[in-house]
């Protein structure tokens, strides 16, 4: 794969083994790629002797982020804050009001980790990957344990954060990426199969989603809606009622259509 993003929010889309968490821990120097060239504003990310300077550029949130169960959401928030070279108190508490604000914890700092719902912990390590205003958001999974509510709220926080920044979201959640994400990359197998805009990727689907009474064996996949219908994806039969494609629809058919098939943009 190769591709280059600038400011905005980039979405990575694919099935489970596609290579997102690999690609993501590449990027944030947690994990060395056996191959290839990862660059954060020119400098190399991979060689070791450049990872202090790589990491102050930026902000990662992993798929399983880890804590200190007893300590409170201050104490921990102020302890990376130090790893991140935060320096001066006051300097570390500023920081710490701004990130549990813009997360919406800040009454809950004095509370312990694990007390805290999963939802809340999520929103925690967001808050950690946001101290020092990296100009690289790495977020795999952000909104994985959040209600229904937390999501929309986390929508327009990353939307405020990536009108001056990079943000490389990896979310299995479409919607995330429809409401969020100027650009996507859809992964499988360790290779990018659409490099374009979430609108391009529905687009893969267009021609392929029909109506029914009921399920079609023939589809790639089928199910009932709210009124009966049932809305197909695949190879339609002659006289369908075709659908407008979602952008799931089109993911579906790029995850089973050959390589050749998928086109691309051609950004990088």
């Amino acid at each position: 794969m190769s591709f280059r993003i600038g400011a905005g929010v980039t979405g990575l889309l694919g099935p489970n083994g596609a290579g997102k968490s690999s690609l993501l821990r590449s990027v944030a120097t947690a994990q060395r790629p056996d191959g290839g060239s990862v660059r954060i504003s020119g400098v190399e990310a991979a060689e070791p002797r450049h990872h202090r300077a790589v990491r102050r550029r930026i902000g990662y949130l992993p798929q399983t982020p880890g804590f200190y169960p007893g300590f409170t959401v201050r104490d921990f928030v102020l302890h990376i804050a130090i790893l991140k070279e935060i320096s001066g108190r006051r300097a570390r508490l500023e920081e710490l009001d701004r990130v549990l604000t813009a997360v919406e914890l800040n009454d809950r700092r004095r509370d312990r980790i694990k007390s805290l719902s999963g939802g809340m912990r999520q929103r925690l390590a967001l808050a950690c990957a946001m101290l020092a205003d990296p100009e690289l958001l790495v977020l795999d999974e952000p909104t994985v344990g959040l209600d229904p509510e937390q999501r929309l709220r986390f929508r327009g926080l990353i939307t405020d954060l990536g009108r001056d920044r990079s943000v490389l979201l990896s979310t299995h959640q479409t919607d995330d990426v429809a409401a969020l994400c100027s650009r996507v990359i859809v992964l499988n197998g360790g290779e990018v199969r659409l490099d374009d805009t979430p609108h391009a990727v529905a687009e893969a689907a267009r021609g392929r989603v029909w109506e029914s009474s009921g399920r079609d064996g023939t589809a790639l996949a089928s199910w009932s809606t709210g009124d009966g219908r049932h809305r197909n994806i695949g190879d339609p039969p002659a006289g369908a009622h075709l659908l407008e494609p979602a952008l799931d629809d089109g993911y579906l058919v790029l995850m089973n259509s050959s390589r050749s098939n998928v086109t691309s943009g051609g950004r990088r």
